[in-house]
């Protein structure tokens, strides 16, 4: 069995998609190397400079681009979705500059979604119409095609506070689209999904995984007070490996029964984080990463025992 590459993401340093408050970029790359990691994906477009900058920072610390998160406003104006793909576009630049990688398009959801995360699964009422999941549909088979027509590969992120949270919403794209999935287990466990069984019904869409450890609690509390200040509570949801509601060795034994050979990027997502701050979060990240291998190997034997 072949293991699978090990990476962590900007947003383990505060970098939420155009957020790079505070942010140092090849100094971000640099912690993530000293944490151990094979690679990391990438922050918005530019955050490195040109496509020929980026290349060279990651080349310098001997780190592999693992791929780049890609906001689309699927059900937004077409304006707002022109804006997106330019974007997308400068992504792709970058990666193929960078040797490849995954483009990771991801919904953008809406303001009343944003306070509105883990929605129950029976109220569809902030879901999309028949008419909107065919738009989106159609969008997203729109960049996926860009994307490799660029000679890249495609992957989508359900993810929390978006028209692609729960497991029926994925489902629906799985039937409408040939796109494959980014799994993130953390996302998956807050919309009130088992990550296992996702694993064991989409695994054969599965291309990428994102490895995050989230509290429920956090998260209900955050609903219930209705709060806009995603980055703040968001940052409270996600916790260290093995230490929230995510049953991530159960994931690693579903992943290893697949004979799962991507990356395992590590997200434990904070608020704008400071240069002087990287030191602390290399740390927390290699004990992240530890944690990771170690449960992976178990995972493994398991399979071979």
């Amino acid at each position: 069995m072949t293991s699978p590459r090990f990476g962590n993401a900007p947003v383990s340093y505060g970098v939420f998609g155009a957020t790079t408050q505070g942010a140092a970029p090849r100094d971000l790359l640099r912690s993530v190397a000293d944490a151990g990691y094979d690679g990391c994906e990438l922050g918005p477009p530019g955050f490195f400079g040109s496509a020929v900058q980026t290349a060279e920072a990651y080349q310098e610390v001997d780190l592999s681009a693992v791929g780049s998160y890609v906001p689309l406003h699927l059900a937004g104006t077409d304006a707002a979705m022109a804006h997106d793909l330019a974007g997308m576009a400068a992504t792709c630049s970058e990666l193929l500059e960078c040797g490849g990688g995954l483009a990771i398009l991801a919904d953008e959801g809406s303001p009343e979604l944003l306070i509105n995360p883990a929605r129950d699964w029976l109220d569809r009422s902030l879901s999309l119409n028949a008419e909107s999941w065919d738009r989106l549909a159609a969008r997203v088979r729109d960049a996926q095609s860009r994307v490799e027509q660029a000679g890249l590969t495609a992957s989508f992120h359900p993810h929390i506070s978006t028209y692609v949270e729960s497991p029926w919403e994925v489902e629906i794209l799985l039937e409408r689209t040939d796109i494959h999935l980014t799994l993130d287990i953390g996302h998956m466990a807050l919309a009130g999904a088992d990550p296992v069984k996702c694993v064991r019904d989409w695994g054969h869409r599965i291309n990428h995984v994102h490895i995050k450890d989230v509290s429920v609690e956090i998260l209900l509390a955050a609903r219930a007070q209705q709060r806009t200040d995603f980055d703040v509570w968001w940052a409270d949801v996600c916790v260290p490996l093995g230490e929230g509601d995510v049953d991530i060795p159960g994931v690693l034994e579903a992943l290893a029964a697949l004979d799962y050979q991507g990356w395992l990027v590590v997200e434990q997502d904070r608020g704008p984080t400071l240069k002087h701050e990287y030191p602390e979060v290399a740390r927390e990240q290699a004990a992240n990463g530890v944690w990771l291998r170690q449960h992976w190997q178990r995972a493994s034997e398991s399979q071979r025992s």
